[in-house]
């Protein structure tokens, strides 16, 4: 007797498989692709208003400032030596903090 299922009973079971596979891909959504999204379009603002002058902070852990730039990279002065000028790539920025207006 167990094992016949009747169609109301199937239908059930249908239904919900389907409310728990959309569950898993609105949770999937929620916690990992819309925050990936939501950084990504951070990194990218952030990258697009780079100026002179600016203070940055690396990947790495090292402060800087803009003294350049161009497409893709940027030249980063690091400490008082004027000579220690290092060109990276702008994704290697993690941090930007606007240069003050005097």
């Amino acid at each position: 007797m167990n094992m016949l299922l009747t169609d109301g009973s199937a239908a059930g079971t249908g239904t919900v498989m389907v409310v728990y596979i959309v569950l898993i891909v609105a949770f999937i959504y929620f916690m990992m692709i819309r925050p990936q999204n939501k950084e990504k379009k951070r990194m990218t603002s952030m990258m697009s208003s780079m100026e002179i002058g600016d203070s940055v902070l690396t990947t790495s852990g090292f402060y800087g400032i803009i003294i350049d730039i161009t497409e893709d990279t940027i030249i980063v002065e690091f400490g008082n030596n004027k000579n220690c000028r290092i060109p990276m790539q702008k994704t290697a920025v993690a941090q930007v903090e606007k240069a003050k207006a005097e």
